[in-house]
């Protein structure tokens, strides 16, 4: 199925981006604008894009059925200074609270039941119960047009990071991801919640390149068995493994002993047992196994 884009209504046309490109962090934004009135209101049209300086993006758009502007674009272009607090699974109902179109001068933190906390720097309070907050300055608002649906992206530099100690790790210098239960915008409605249980690790050499998958002998890359995620997890080592002579396996040497009259059913079970233990991330017991087959 080929879209078009252009052809596409703005409501329809902001479903299928909205489901595809997901999922998307939430920048729970408070802003202020001249006379003191505070706003509060989620985006998730929002990410980290520098370091150096430290800088996050955001977008508050113009609304498609009526092309009308956003409280919190119009609070940022006064007083150029905004409130990122980062939401979890317990704020998420609050949150999603706090998105309703209330008049402007009506306060969010109330209406969501929020607790306003004093930052060190910038005037627009944060949310207490988040337990990331950022302090930013607004360095540049961009428009990508005029119409409903624009985006407006807000470009701002954070000041200062709070983090609740509650989410750092043992060392407490570092948060510990299974801690947060961050959670994403998908399309319409659904959200998702990242929590231990769906949480997994994929291992990245910075030091080393990898031999990569064309690199990987054809019994291995043609494999009925292996899948992508195993080839890539297998070509991501620096080098070609060799046979370990002390690698000693009960399952291994069970495989070779019943299988030894049918080779292909031998490989079968060998690649089997190796996809297993590259779902526990074993790679180099996975090459074990794998290079039975080969040799």
């Amino acid at each position: 199925m080929t879209i078009n884009i252009s052809e596409l209504s703005l409501p329809i046309r902001q479903a299928w981006l909205q489901h595809s490109v997901a999922p998307r962090p939430i920048a729970f934004a408070s802003t202020i604008d001249k006379e003191g009135n505070v706003n509060l209101s989620p985006f998730s049209f929002f990410n980290i894009f520098s370091i150096n300086p430290a800088i996050i993006i955001f977008s508050p758009s113009r609304r498609g059925r009526d092309n009308t502007t956003k409280h919190t674009l119009e609070n940022v272009l006064e007083v150029a200074e905004v409130g990122i607090s980062i939401c979890d699974y317990d704020m998420v109902q609050q949150m999603s609270l706090s998105s309703c179109e209330y008049p402007k001068g009506t306060d969010e933190f109330i209406k969501s039941g929020f607790t306003k906390q004093t930052p060190f720097y910038i005037k627009p309070p944060l949310v207490k119960e988040a337990k990331i907050k950022m302090e930013c300055k607004v360095l540049e608002v961009k428009s990508l047009g005029e119409e409903g649906g624009a985006g407006q992206l807000v470009i701002a530099e954070i000041l200062y990071l709070h983090v609740d100690e509650s989410i750092l790790n043992d060392k407490g210098d570092m948060i510990d991801q299974r801690k947060m239960n961050h959670v994403a915008r998908l399309g319409g409605d659904w959200y998702c919640k990242v929590s231990s249980d769906n949480l997994f690790m994929v291992e990245k050499p910075n030091t080393q390149l990898g031999i990569g998958v064309d690199a990987l002998p054809d019994t291995i890359k043609k494999s009925t068995v292996l899948t992508g995620n195993n080839l890539g997890q297998l070509g991501n080592v620096p080098e070609m493994p060799m046979v370990n002579p002390g690698f000693e396996d009960e399952r291994v040497k069970n495989i070779v002993q019943y299988y030894s009259i049918n080779p292909e059913e031998m490989e079968k079970e060998l690649h089997l047992y190796a996809k297993e233990l590259l779902g526990k991330n074993e790679v180099q017991n996975a090459w074990q196994v794998l290079l039975q087959s080969i040799g």
